[in-house]
């Protein structure tokens, strides 16, 4: 039995509380969704997958993205929920060894966005969101402190967790890194109407930082685009999409406007990688749609 999960903090989370649960020995098998979604990836029976779309031969599934519904039975549970996480908690309520709730808690918080100005701001004032972004989906070389995490998390008050000396560096690192962030941002968003757009393509390399920034620095937008080459051979473009979380005007449902751009994901944030060749074609058609910031539920 393995998990198969997502390498973000609700992908760490679901990974520490299924293993309490059921007692996984695997090691944890860290996957991105539309690797999942396009058959990359083998499923065996009795993998538990969790956070990522459903797939053929696993013995159970747990997600809570609004554009992986599934019309058929399947062991596990679905619903539109903070995080993925959460649904897990539930599910497994009665069988955890220790308490998991304080931790449930700030996963709901933090995967779903509902941060406020000083803890997008400043995260080094707040533990759980700063711990949350020293984790950076796609980047592969950080799998060992993903499986640190998750033993980590699984074992040890969050106190005790923050003075590990690989995660006192990786928060330190994040602080310094948002703080270039807010200016690779400034010189690299343009805002359209009410769309702020960040594109890093003709960067030799793509920064990273605090994903919720954009938001305090542009309030007047309702959504975030932001595109990025995956890769350095620039074979494959991935393109985000976020609603503002201080400016909640946005309409579309950004999950299901990128399932038609082979992504998908929440309500208000969303995310598709695609060959580069389709640039021209489906960056104008995302942008167009969120300009227009209709209700595309319909």
């Amino acid at each position: 039995m393995r998990i198969v999960t997502r390498p973000d903090f609700d992908g760490i989370v679901c990974a520490v509380l299924l293993i309490d649960a059921l007692g996984i020995k695997e090691p944890v098998r860290w996957v991105e969704p539309n690797v999942l979604q396009r058959g990359q990836v083998e499923i065996l029976k009795g993998d538990v997958i969790a956070n990522l779309p459903y797939a053929d031969n696993c013995t159970l599934w747990f997600d809570h993205h609004h554009t992986n519904q599934i019309d058929f039975p399947f062991n596990g549970v679905f619903k539109i929920a903070p995080s993925a996480a959460g649904i897990i908690f539930e599910h497994f309520r009665d069988r955890f060894k220790r308490d998991y709730s304080e931790l449930v808690t700030a996963t709901d918080k933090i995967d779903s966005a509902d941060l406020n100005l000083d803890e997008v701001y400043h995260p080094e004032k707040h533990d759980y969101v700063l711990l949350s972004m020293t984790i950076s989906d796609g980047d592969y070389p950080s799998e060992l402190y993903w499986n640190k995490l998750v033993s980590l998390l699984g074992k040890h008050e969050l106190g005790q967790i923050m003075q590990d000396p690989e995660v006192k560096r990786r928060c330190q690192d994040v602080v310094k890194q948002n703080e270039q962030y807010a200016v690779h941002l400034k010189a690299n968003t343009r805002l359209e109407k009410h769309v702020a757009i960040t594109d890093f393509r003709h960067l030799e390399e793509t920064p990273t930082g605090n994903r919720f920034l954009v938001y305090a620095l542009y309030p007047e937008s309702f959504v975030h685009v932001r595109i990025r080459y995956e890769e350095k051979n620039k074979e494959i473009i991935a393109v985000s999409v976020g609603h503002s979380i201080f400016n909640p005007l946005c309409k579309v449902n950004a999950g299901l406007l990128l399932a038609g751009f082979e992504g998908g994901g929440h309500f208000g944030a969303a995310s598709t990688r695609f060959h580069a060749s389709k640039a021209d074609e489906f960056i104008p058609q995302i942008i167009d749609a969120l300009l227009k910031n209709e209700n595309n539920e319909n």
